[in-house]
Formats: structure tokens, sequence, C-alpha cells
């Protein structure tokens, strides 16, 4: 409930005399933001995957609003260091978040959370879909997941898999329950960094977004084995998914999603998204997602607070079956 409707409920009589008045006052505070620079925490490492979109969004949102987006990496904790930041920012629409859906899942994986990553924060914006990539050294000896599920079998704990995340962990260690081999779970800090080791040769396996593995295909030392969902991925049409490769219905993937501090007025959500409207339809921007391997997929407010529930609902089943475990 927005601040002008909380003074209407509370003095009805006067109602009929401010009702007018304050539901101008909603598109004024629309005009009046942003009155200096936005903030965005991203918070993740540099050079991964919400890192390149978030400064990829900044520069194309900068004709569109009288104050330039910042981006600010505060890393740790799975995304939680900079997500409590957010959560104890004043609601004011200059002070952002940039997350991906494994903000929701935190909660399943860790011991504690300062936050509840739904109630403490409102939604702006689902930004993007990401479909999560198996990638392997060019030289790793397994040229397909087949291979590669049998060298893990053969080969107890010599197959580690990367992960930056708890959706990235969590397709690792899901793969290796369905085809019941030993494949430890390899944690980075970001998507980048994960895949600099894939390059160099140091990490066998990684499970990471198309954005992530875009930038390393042309050196010609990465192999990708399998596309986490039920569908092969746009960017890499000839990798197979791991159901075509015999892992029956897996299908999981992630999303990149804009949000604030709690309460924040929806007058402010709802001029960020038209900008982000506008931003979504310039050409230059969807050539440069492309380049990057950002799937765009734009929704407003209500949409990424159904995304939210839906994929707290999809934990919480996990986590009861017993299929994932806390770090």
């Amino acid at each position: 409930m927005t601040l002008y409707r909380r003074h209407l409920l509370a003095l009805p009589a006067l109602g009929p005399a401010l009702g007018p008045a304050l539901l101008l006052a909603r598109p004024a505070l629309a005009q009046a933001w942003p009155s200096r620079p936005i903030r965005v925490v991203v918070p993740y490492a540099a050079s991964g995957g919400t890192d390149l979109l978030a400064r990829a969004l900044a520069e194309a949102l900068r004709p569109h609003l009288p104050h330039p987006m910042v981006v600010e990496n505060r890393a740790g904790g799975a995304g939680v260091v900079g997500s409590e930041a957010v959560a104890h920012a004043e609601p004011d629409g200059h002070t952002m978040l940039c997350v991906v859906s494994t903000h929701v899942a935190n909660k399943y994986f860790l011991p504690s959370m300062p936050y509840d990553a739904i109630r403490d924060f409102s939604p702006v914006a689902l930004l993007t879909r990401n479909t999560m990539m198996l990638a392997t050294n060019i030289n790793a000896p397994y040229p397909n997941l087949r291979a590669m599920l049998d060298y893990a079998k053969a080969n107890p704990g010599r197959v580690g898999t990367g992960s930056t995340e708890s959706l990235s962990s969590f397709i690792g260690q899901e793969l290796a329950r369905r085809a019941q081999v030993e494949m430890p779970d390899v944690a980075y800090r970001s998507g980048g960094q994960l895949m600099n080791d894939i390059v160099a040769g140091h990490l066998p396996s990684g499970w990471t977004s198309t954005a992530s593995v875009m930038p390393h295909m042309q050196t010609g030392r990465v192999r990708l084995l399998a596309a986490s969902t039920a569908a092969r991925s746009s960017f890499f049409p000839d990798v197979p998914t791991a159901a075509e490769q015999g892992v029956a219905d897996f299908d999981l993937s992630g999303w990149v999603a804009l949000l604030a501090p709690k309460n924040l007025p929806a007058a402010v959500s709802e001029r960020m998204y038209a900008v982000l409207q506008t931003a979504f339809t310039d050409p230059a921007l969807l050539t440069r997602l492309t380049a990057m391997g950002i799937e765009p997929d734009l929704r407003p407010a209500p949409a990424l607070l159904a995304a939210m529930r839906r994929e707290d609902g999809i934990w919480a089943a996990a986590a009861a079956a017993g299929t994932i475990k806390q770090q």
C-alpha cells in the first residue's frame, strides 16, 4: 500500500477533498525521480553475466534519465552482502539491486539470512532469462555429456563442477544425483572467474550463464557439453540439452531482475519500467545483449513478483524433499 493511500484511509472524511490532489502526487513523484544518480548494486564480482548486463543497461538508459545509473559491485556471501545493503537503503528509487534468481533460493542453501528475499524488497522489473551451459576445457577427456558422466562414474570425485551461486550449484548437484555419480561442487565468486579457470584447464567443468560463456568461445579452448533447459539455447543451437542426452525431464534456468528496498513508491517503479521498455527497443542494446549471450525477457513488477513466489515454491519443495543441502 502506498503512502498516499494510507493517508487517504486514515482520513476518510477528507477523502473527497484530498483524493484528486493525492492522485496527482503519483505522476508528480515519477517526474521528480531521479533527483541524483541511481546506484545499482550488483552483489557479485565484476565480469560475470549480471555485472555485464547491469553495465550495458546503465549505458543504454543514460539518454533517458536526467541522472546516470552507477553500477557498484558488492560481492560476498552468495549475493547476501550486497543485497543486505540494499534492503537497508532508503526506498526512494536511488538505490536498486540487480540479482539473479538465486536471490530467492539462498534461504534454502544458507544457514541464516539477514533479510527475506521477497518481503524485504520491492520488485521493479524482470530483465532476462538465463539458460545455463555446462562448459569444459577443450582438452578434457570427454567430448559430450554422456562421456563426462561415464568418466565421473569411473573416477569418483575427480570431476568437479564449478558454480557461482545456488542455481548453478543446484544444477550441477541435481545432474550428479540423477546420474548417480559423485561430482563435487566447486564454488566461484563470478562466472568470469569460473570461465577463466575452464580456459586455463584448472577446472574440469562448470555450469554458468550464456553471458559468462560467450566472451570465451573465441579462444578455441572451451567446449560446451549441455544446456540446462528443455530447449536448446538460441545462442548455442548446436549444443544439445541434458534431456536430449539421456537425463530425462532436466529443465532448469534462471533470471536476472531489478529490485529496490521495501516500500518503493509504485510511481517510481512504474517510471523505471517505462524507461526500461524504451531502452529494450533500442537495436544497439539488443545487439549488444545478443553479442554477450544475454536473453532479454523484460516484464513489469507484478510479473517479477509472481516469478519470485513461484521460484520460492520450487526451492521449498526441493528442500523438503532433501535434494538440496545448506552450505
